[in-house]
């Protein structure tokens, strides 16, 4: 292999690694973001550089298990209007180095996990066994695939928790989990509707979602997640603990943001990759950026 091929080979692998999707581990943060604000827990400044070393050993997993799924699905990618120009499923990167490099992040990834702590790294082996069973058999299981996605979510934030041993709310494992549920639903509603008959030669499951169900579905998990997170504010402990009722002025913004996505999904016919519309949409991110400082000034001002 000259130096040509080495070079581009190395481009293709990093493409195949997605770390545009590694904003979705943002989620490990969050335990220690609310746990920052409770009057009960005293944190300090190195439990945010264990919190990162999380998010991290997810990174390196996350992208370990990309691998595995464009090697196991390249051929049905090759049929997809959008997956066929992955690296694999194109022939821009050989399976073998793919699946060595994944195999690679994978020992990579939970070593840091058990360095930090084993119950963590137990989180992260529970994560792994669930995507590859994701891969190869339940991604093409209609409803099933979503949930499955949505745990991964949960588990994120789960992990976040017990690298710094702090307990997590109910509240927030619940509203992770139908936030998680809403992006998925509306990621399947988009590759149905807008890729149409090109997403069900290219994954089965597609074949048995319909769009109109879709559409209800979207519409109460959209539902239940702004009241969950309205209750989660409000609910007396949560009051206790941040010596507060002011964060329910940051309903507001959840709602906003969620109406804007459905505002993409439905009249841009966006909504595929959720993880880019979250980090280019403007009013997205200027909705994110004044949620945060609401926090933080409620937080300051308690």
């Amino acid at each position: 292999m000259n130096g040509d091929s080495q070079h581009w080979d190395a481009l293709a692998l990093w493409r195949s690694l997605r770390p545009a999707q590694w904003t979705k581990n943002g989620v490990v943060l969050a335990p220690f973001i609310f746990a920052f604000g409770d009057r009960a827990l005293t944190l300090d400044w190195p439990a945010l550089g264990v919190v990162l070393l999380a998010a991290l050993s997810f990174c390196l997993l996350a992208s370990a298990i990309y691998l595995f799924n464009d090697v196991r699905d390249q051929a049905e990618d090759r049929m997809h209007p959008v997956k066929k120009l992955r690296p694999i499923a194109a022939g821009d990167l050989s399976p073998r180095i793919a699946l060595g490099t994944g195999a690679l992040l994978a020992v990579v990834a939970l070593g840091v996990a058990l360095a930090v702590t084993p119950v963590l790294a137990g989180v992260l082996a529970g994560y792994a066994a669930m995507q590859v069973v994701y891969t190869l058999g339940l991604k093409r299981v209609a409803l099933v695939d979503v949930f499955v996605i949505a745990a991964g979510f949960v588990l994120r934030a789960l992990a976040g928790a017990v690298a710094i041993a702090v307990p997590i709310s109910p509240w927030l494992l619940l509203c992770t989990l139908l936030l998680a549920l809403f992006l998925a639903l509306c990621k399947r509603r988009h590759e149905r509707v807008v890729l149409n008959r090109s997403a069900e030669s290219s994954r089965a499951s597609m074949r048995t979602y319909d769009a109109a169900l879709l559409d209800q579905l979207i519409s109460m998990v959209g539902a239940a997640t702004v009241v969950c997170y309205a209750l989660y504010t409000l609910w007396p402990d949560t009051v206790e603990k941040f010596g507060t009722h002011a964060l329910g002025f940051t309903i507001p913004f959840v709602l906003f943001g969620l109406f804007r996505y459905l505002d993409l999904v439905y009249r841009h016919e966006q909504g595929g990759q959720p993880e880019r519309l979250l980090l280019t949409d403007k009013p997205l991110l200027a909705n994110l950026g004044l949620y945060g400082l609401t926090v933080v000034l409620v937080l300051l001002l308690r």
